[in-house]
This record gives structure tokens, C-alpha cells and sequence, in this order.
């Protein structure tokens, strides 16, 4: 198999040296977002980013780390990753679908789309974008989301969410969340759609029953291809929507603490019901409806005092 993308991890010192090399050999050099520099010969584009990511695309990859990367920056043999899902994967344009507070008792439920390019899909990938469930800290979250819009554009993100009255009374018009998480994703499609056209297919996770997601789509996405698969946070626009679901999530409970004076753990654990009991206490029944998904067992057992 002919490698035609390749991601290398250089120093500061190593991109300089690359950079005056190639401007050297008449390179076309140019200025790139979040880039040092990128460069533009025959068959290779090589963008340097300044996390140290350098991203090298097109026929002539595997040359350029034969002759250049290897034996005059890196001084080393480079071992490239196996598997379809390797980080050096071609990246082709295509959207991705991700949501976060699905399997949360307190907060809503958040539904993010990203369309990506070959370029803006390698910005993600040296900006670290990744899975959202692998970044433990909020503020990172946070700032990851703000660069996400700002490299792929207004055009090319979309979020739908349901504040917990909303939730609640669509949960209720399902009865099955697996329908309510299609016809949200296929909202999101259509909005995507809709800002741009040209999106050719569109990842999500895959849903219990694939046929959901396919049902719901609208008039705009029965048009193109929507694909599903499991871990599909691998990919870099699913990874990307699951970095702006779970920033608008974090918003949207922060809210929340402000609203009911307590601050709101994650998930359904035992803390989870020892604050939803806090709640019930100080607010009661219908004070605890407006902060949480109704539907989760936890609800019951502590309305019901169990």
C-alpha cells in the first residue's frame, strides 16, 4: 500500500531546519492557520504546525520521507502505523456526528455535527483534537471548542440541545431514546446540509438499530451517504462534534448549578443521588424535574425514597 499521508512529530528546531531546507530547494512556501509554514512541490504538501505536528500529504509522501525527512531532520528510519484506523489516514471531506450527556442524569442532551477537509481535518489533528471522553479537563474542552469553529468555519459546525423541559417531553413522545438520539442526529444533518451542500457523507456512531438514524434523515439527508460504525470517535469530524457537544454540555450544567445553588456531578452514580436527593429536599419534586432526565431510574428511586 502506497502511503499518500503522513504525520511527524518535530521540535522547533527540527521544523526551522526543515523549512530553510526547503525553501532552499524552491519549495513554494506559504502561511497556513496555526501553521509555521507550508510548503508546496510536485506531488507533496507539508504543513508544520506549531504543536510540532508536521503533516506531509500526497504521491510523493513516502519519497519525501525517504530523502528528506528521514536522512536530513529526523536522522532516523520512520516506522509508519498499521490499521485502518491510524492517525496518518488520508482524510477525506466528510462530516461527523457525536453527542454528550446521553447516559448523564443532571443536564441536557447536546448534538454536534462537524464537516471536515483533507486540510481542515489535519489542523484538527495537530491542534490534538480527539475523542472528547479522553480529555478529562474543562477548560481544555472549552478552548479545543473555540479553535474547532474557528478552523473549520461557521459554515461547517452545527449544534442542536435540549434544555431538560425539552428532554423530558420529547423522551416522553419516543419512549425510547435510541428513536429521540436518530431524529436529533438526522436534525443535524439536515442543518449541516443546509449551511453547506457539498458535504458528500456522514459518520455517526452506531446507533442499537441502524435502520433509526436512516428513517429519520430528511429531504436534504436522504441525499448523501450516512455511514455508522462502533468507535467512531476515531475519526477526526466525530471526534471533533464530540469536543463541541460535550463544551455546550459543560455550558449547559454550569447553568444549571447556578440555577439549583449545587454543583451537579457527571454521570448516574451514587453521588448522583445523594445531590438529587439535596435537591428533592430543597426544591422539591417539580424542582428536581427541571434539572434532570426523568426517565433514568435514579428519578424514581429517589422521589420514591429508595
Amino acid at each position: 500500500m502506497v502511503r499518500t499521508s503522513y504525520t511527524a512529530e518535530l521540535s522547533q528546531e527540527q521544523i526551522l531546519t526543515l523549512q530553510q531546507l526547503l525553501s532552499e530547494r524552491g519549495w513554494d512556501l506559504s502561511e497556513a492557520p496555526y501553521a509555521v509554514f507550508r510548503a508546496k512541490k510536485d506531488k507533496v504538501n507539508v504543513t508544520a504546525y506549531e504543536s510540532g505536528k508536521t503533516v506531509i500529504q500526497g504521491k510523493g509522501t513516502e519519497e519525501f520521507i525517504e530523502f528528506i525527512l528521514e536522512p536530513e531532520i529526523v536522522h532516523e528510519l520512520v516506522e509508519f502505523p498499521e490499521g485502518a484506523e491510524a492517525e496518518n489516514d488520508v482524510i477525506t471531506p466528510h462530516g461527523g456526528i457525536d453527542e454528550s450527556g446521553k447516559g448523564d442524569f443532571f443536564g441536557p442532551l447536546v448534538i454536534a455535527g462537524v464537516n471536515v477537509t483533507a486540510e481542515t481535518g489535519a489542523q484538527l489533528r495537530a491542534l490534538g483534537v480527539c475523542d472528547s471522553k479522553k480529555i478529562s479537563s474543562d477548560q481544555k474542552i472549552a478552548r479545543l471548542a473555540a479553535e474547532i469553529k474557528k478552523c473549520v468555519g461557521r459554515e461547517n459546525f452545527a449544534l442542536i440541545y435540549f434544555k431538560m423541559d425539552t428532554y423530558n417531553r420529547l423522551y416522553d413522545r419516543f419512549g425510547n431514546l435510541n428513536r429521540m438520539l436518530a431524529w436529533g442526529h438526522a436534525a443535524v444533518v439536515e442543518k449541516l446540509l443546509e449551511q453547506n451542500p457539498s458535504v458528500p457523507r456522514m459518520l455517526s456512531d452506531q446507533f442499537a438499530d441502524p435502520s433509526f438514524i436512516n428513517r429519520a434523515l430528511m429531504e436534504r439527508g436522504r441525499q448523501i451517504i450516512m455511514e455508522q460504525r462502533t468507535k467512531a470517535e476515531s475519526d477526526i469530524a466525530v471526534a471533533a462534534a464530540s469536543i463541541l457537544a460535550r463544551a455546550r454540555f459543560v455550558e449547559c450544567v454550569q447553568l444549571l448549578e447556578q440555577e439549583t445553588g449545587f454543583t451537579l456531578p457527571k454521570g448516574a452514580g451514587a453521588g448522583v443521588k445523594e445531590i438529587a436527593a439535596e435537591i428533592l429536599k430543597k426544591s422539591g419534586v417539580d424542582g428536581l424535574r427541571r434539572c434532570c432526565k426523568n426517565h433514568f431510574k435514579t428519578f424514581d428511586e429517589v422521589v420514591n425514597g429508595n
